[in-house]
């Protein structure tokens, strides 16, 4: 039942019924209408500033997933880059010194020109921080993975002409070492056993067992084989020609002499610990042009590249020398 409303009216004196026009009832409408589109867009406005929608919480997530993949992506090639880096410079510090090449300068192997340039025209694509930073990382690695293959082919051409030199050359360890847990102490400043002080370690030490065979490492002549009870104690000196030698130190006994003509792989003679020594061991030394150089550079024939990596941290690792 429709509430009907009464006033009072004062020139009358009487209770009269309210009658409404209908221009004040479409007023009053309007007005409602009017007001309740304003506070619902004000809520929408809130709404959307400060609670997202669910087609946005899906697109965020999204959003994350390929932020996350992206971060996982650089991170690969990263890693790509920096084992490609290990490869070139192991290619510029041996193989290409090796063959008496000029090595490769970085700044041609990463074609950096070429990477700024096309990190220029992809500033004005959308996203272009993300597109720029992964494009130019892959204008890298590719550029140089060209020049290392380009450096391996003129590897090739010289490994075809000096096989002589390449026979020659120390190219295997001294003490048989597969599972590299031989390598005792490296090249560089170690801790001297004896005077507990820190001096120049000018080879490797492989620690093994007395007896354990001693191998020649390349092709070469016996220059010395000295019987010591001092410094490196029973020890040989091999002359591969092409500027290296080698020394194999504190031998228990030695099977060559002076003028012997050996091959890689022949036995020269048994690990031991005559000389300054403290355990037995082979203390084992490359000279190239009368200099002493890292011997962990010269296992390229019997390493893969995992090990050869390993053997070079354990090389690293400043210990203490045997001798």
């Amino acid at each position: 039942m429709k509430k009907v409303k009464y006033f009072y009216n004062t020139q009358t004196l009487k209770y009269e019924k309210l009658v409404v026009s209908l221009r004040v009832k479409v007023l009053r409408i309007l007005g409602f209408v009017s007001a309740a589109i304003v506070t619902g867009a004000i809520f929408l406005s809130f709404a959307y500033r400060f609670f997202a929608s669910p087609k946005e919480k899906l697109l965020q997530r999204d959003l994350d997933g390929m932020k996350e993949r992206y971060e996982a992506l650089q991170g690969r090639m990263k890693e790509v880059r920096t084992k490609l880096t290990a490869l070139e410079e192991r290619d510029n510090d041996i193989y290409r010194v090796i063959f008496e090449a000029e090595p490769i300068p970085d700044s041609t192997r990463m074609g950096k020109v070429v990477a700024d340039e096309e990190a220029a025209q992809l500033q004005s694509f959308a996203s272009s921080e993300i597109i720029a930073s992964t494009s130019v990382l892959l204008s890298e690695i590719t550029n140089r993975i060209k020049s290392q293959e380009k450096s391996f082919d003129e590897i090739d051409k010289l490994v075809k002409n000096k096989q002589e030199m390449l026979a020659a050359i120390p190219a295997i360890q001294p003490v048989s070492n597969k599972d590299l847990k031989h390598i005792a102490s490296g090249f560089g400043y170690r801790i001297d056993p004896i005077y507990k002080m820190m001096k120049y370690h000018s080879g490797l030490d492989f620690a093994a067992p007395s007896g354990t065979p001693i191998y020649a490492t390349g092709n070469g002549v016996v220059e010395e084989a000295s019987l010591s009870d001092v410094g490196y104690g029973n020890h040989v000196v091999l002359r591969h020609g092409y500027g290296y030698k080698t020394l194999y130190g504190h031998m228990l006994r030695m099977k060559v002499k002076a003028g012997q003509a050996v091959k890689r792989g022949d036995v020269l003679g048994w690990v031991g610990s005559t000389g300054k020594s403290t355990g037995p061991h082979c203390h084992y030394e490359v000279i190239k042009n009368g200099t002493k150089v890292d011997p962990v550079y010269f296992f390229f024939s019997d390493l893969t590249a995992e090990q050869f990596e390993t053997l070079v941290k354990m090389a690293r690792s400043g210990n203490q020398s045997f001798d």
